[in-house]
């Protein structure tokens, strides 16, 4: 998501969690039956197309919140991290995607290449933890595309203010002392002890993986070989210090020059031109899975309803196709959702909306297809509200949501209790979730 927000407005105070301690305890015993106890938080690992923990499928319902580390900076905000955890452990989220960047400007984690403010780390460390406790894994993003957050345009800043001849922003992906800037900050992270647990970034289970930049794009080669580039070469570096971890690049998932008969799934002409190509990008060695992004509300025009949900529809089932018959990989859609604040779309909508995108994956995970889950923008805790940027979802105030995401966290529930996909009854030590009682909606 291109974010236009800046969080030094906010001057919020922690206040009580929205949920009952009874419903939580609750979640947690639930989650503990099912099989997530610690004895079952080992690292997220791929074969083929699917994802595996001990020797287990593990299949993804997910939420984004970027903004966690920039209010653990303060005490008085921290507890809203905590809130947000408590929430999406309350529905069965599993996988949190939060930005593990803040290049330049207020609370930065990088104040300029290679100086790092500690307590920013601290706030990082302490969200990654706490992720830990509510047995939720993060997907962390290392830079933004967008100038939110500093991103590639602050490097760019950096590499202007020290002499470097570059004149636009997508020089980050070209310019060899930019990229040396980047991949300095690469091996800070990958290595970083954490103060709270003493446990290196690149050994923790609590991380899903690691995504190069949150939504690439390089506008100044619709060719793709300037990003294809950078890419590959960043793959290459993120291996070689944690080859572990599962790897992803951000991108949206525009089709490109090298598929041109996929071109008419783009949502307009235009997203053929920005320098993405998803098949060519996630052929490049060290990338383990793809990553595809839904917006119909912004990238189609003056479309219906009806429209916008057919397009989620094509959209996500020629992914999940090129994931399957060409890649090889699992597909995870890392960010979707729709504005309620626009005008045009309404909660109901939006409701059908995530039903659409949750019901296309459950279709693609019951025959064990590429489809390995979603991610969605954005969940928010109460008295967080000022961040909404049309697209949040505070599940105390929404009911309706949180009982939809609630409903699918127990059908893909039901597929990560089996012992593998040769397994066609679930193991009864490990969940006592009945996945016929789910056959009708499927």
């Amino acid at each position: 998501m291109n974010l236009a927000y800046n969080l030094s407005s906010y001057i919020g105070t922690p206040n009580a969690r929205g949920q009952s301690k009874v419903s939580y305890l609750h979640a947690i015993l639930c989650r503990k039956r099912d099989g997530a106890g610690d004895e079952a938080w080992g690292m997220v690992k791929r074969t083929g197309k699917q994802f595996l923990v001990n020797g287990r499928p593990f299949y993804v319902n997910g939420f984004n919140t970027y903004w966690l580390m920039l209010l653990a900076v303060d005490t008085s905000t921290r507890q809203k991290v905590s809130d947000v955890f408590q929430q999406a452990a309350s529905v069965g989220l599993t996988v949190c995607r939060t930005w593990a960047f803040n290049d330049g400007g207020w609370r930065a984690l990088q104040k300029s290449p290679s100086v790092y403010d500690e307590d920013v780390f601290k706030a990082l460390d302490f969200v990654v933890n706490e992720a830990r406790k509510y047995k939720i894994k993060l997907l962390l993003s290392l830079t933004n595309n967008w100038e939110s957050y500093g991103g590639k345009k602050q490097y760019v800043k950096w590499g202007k203010d020290a002499g470097l001849n570059v004149t636009s922003d997508d020089d980050f992906f070209t310019d060899p002392n930019i990229k040396s800037y980047f991949k300095g900050y690469i091996k800070t992270i990958l290595t970083r002890v954490n103060t709270f647990n003493n446990i290196s970034y690149k050994d923790d289970p609590t991380i899903f993986g690691w995504e190069l930049m949150n939504e690439p794009r390089c506008e100044s080669d619709s060719t793709g070989s300037k990003l294809q580039g950078w890419i590959q070469e960043m793959a290459y570096y993120v291996k070689l210090i944690d080859p572990i971890h599962l790897l992803a690049i951000g991108t949206e998932g525009f089709y490109g020059p090298s598929t041109a008969d996929r071109l008419q799934v783009n949502p307009n002409s235009y997203a053929g031109q920005v320098g993405t190509d998803f098949i060519k990008n996630h052929r490049v060695l060290g990338i383990d899975f793809a990553s595809v992004h839904i917006y119909p509300d912004s990238w189609l025009s003056d479309a219906s309803p009806e429209a916008h949900i057919q397009f989620v529809k094509r959209w996500m089932q020629a992914h999940i196709e090129d994931a399957e018959n060409v890649l090889n990989m699992p597909v995870v859609f890392g960010e979707f959702g729709v504005s309620t604040k626009n005008g045009r779309f309404n909660q109901t909508f939006r409701d059908t909306f995530i039903d659409t995108v949750y019901k296309t994956v459950l279709n693609s995970t019951r025959r064990g297809g590429s489809a390995s889950g979603c991610l969605f923008w954005q969940l928010l805790s109460e008295g967080t509200e000022n961040m909404d940027d049309g697209y949040a979802v505070v599940l105390n105030k929404e009911p309706s949501t949180a009982s939809i995401m609630s409903v699918q966290s127990r059908r893909i529930q039901s597929f990560n209790s089996r012992c593998n996909w040769n397994c066609r009854w679930n193991c009864k030590k490990t969940s006592s979730v009945d996945e016929t009682s789910h056959h009708d909606d499927l």
